[in-house]
């Protein structure tokens, strides 16, 4: 028994199982080569003390060169795709025995640098983050920081070590074709307005791009001041609905959620009289299911492929993406049946076939 007050210490935790405390230690750090049964019998004397292992002192002392914990840094969790990111980053390691520890930079590339700089000083296994517009001395920072790094969300053309994305140009281009395949000639844009929100500025850039290659006119846009958001994304739809677009394309899932509550509240069918298209697959709860059209990547959303990430020399490996869309403006425009299998038209289908390379 240990003093009331006093954290419990491995060399009692040692004599209650009765192994030698380098023993007890092997176990708690998880050094594998223990025998079962020891094991059982130090993790039941542990718990029955209460002991929590100092991994600090662990690190300092050289027994781990690293924690078990994983720094990840993220723009958002107002952003529903960021949250279920985090899930999928957390399942991930959790499984294999690691822990992630947060930081969330609100877009803000001081504010970005600041967490990271903290977060490494905690000397993780490892470091996870969807950059802003991140400057040259974060990066030299990471470089030397010793740990493997993961950009996610993107596919920068000089990653820091290991980079899992998509194309944001590619995705916005791949949608825009979409619609040219579909017969959509008339489109309202919406934006939100933060200047370090990188990888949704490159959607809309990949966006306009098809657009005007399409001939599709762009009947209305807005944007909307500060972060995206669901209210934002509504009242920014209000804006552009008197225009009769027949598609209105939104570079984050939030606003176009938003957008659809303020068709509803106007009793405007979606997709019957306007299409709404999307990017991130953000989940709107069953009574919502299908109201909004979305690129259909393999979804970056949960973050499995981060957490399966192997650390190894920088190299730069391209996969496919894909765009499959499932709804669309009234289809009856298009004939019964046509292009609603997700496919495109020529040219347009050459071209997406482009992005996804």
């Amino acid at each position: 028994m240990t003093e009331e007050g006093r954290r419990p210490r491995l060399a009692e935790v040692a004599r209650a199982a009765g192994v030698s405390e380098i023993t007890a230690s092997r176990v708690m750090r998880g050094v594998p080569g223990v025998a079962p049964g020891t094991v059982e019998r130090v993790r039941a004397a542990a718990d029955r003390l209460g002991y929590l292992r100092n991994s600090l002192a662990g690190a300092l002392a050289g027994q781990d060169a690293r924690t078990r914990q994983v720094a990840v840094v993220l723009p958002s969790l107002s952003n529903a795709v960021f949250s279920e990111v985090l899930r999928g980053i957390e399942d991930r390691l959790e499984g294999a025995g690691y822990h992630p520890i947060l930081g969330v930079s609100h877009y803000d590339p001081a504010r970005e640098a600041a967490l990271i700089a903290s977060l490494l000083g905690w000397q993780p296994a490892g470091l996870i983050v969807a950059p802003t517009e991140m400057g040259e001395p974060t990066r030299q920072m990471l470089r030397k920081a010793g740990v493997p790094v993961v950009e996610i969300m993107d596919l920068p053309e000089d990653p820091v070590d290991m980079a899992v994305g998509l194309s944001q140009p590619g995705a916005g281009k791949a949608m825009g074709y979409f619609l040219a395949g579909r017969g959509v000639r008339r489109v309202a844009v919406v934006e939100h307005g933060v200047q370090a929100d990188g990888r949704a500025a490159r959607r809309v850039a990949g966006f306009r791009a098809a657009m005007q290659e399409a001939g599709i006119e762009i009947v209305a846009e807005t944007r909307s001041p500060g972060p995206s958001s669901v209210a934002a994304g509504r009242h920014a739809t209000a804006e552009v609905l008197g225009a009769a677009p027949e598609v209105i394309w939104y570079p984050n899932d939030d606003m176009a959620i938003g957008g659809y509550f303020e068709c509803l509240a106007r009793g405007i069918a979606v997709p019957g009289q306007v299409g709404l298209e999307g990017v991130q697959r953000a989940r709107m709860g069953p009574g919502a299911a299908g109201a909004a059209e979305h690129d259909r990547d393999p979804p970056p959303r949960d973050g499995r492929p981060r957490g399966r990430a192997d650390p190894g020399p920088p190299r730069r490996a391209r996969g496919p993406a894909h765009c499959r869309c499932g709804l669309s403006p009234d289809r009856r425009r298009h004939g019964e049946g046509g292009r609603g299998d997700g496919k495109l038209s020529p040219p347009f289908s050459r071209r997406a076939a482009a992005c996804r390379g």
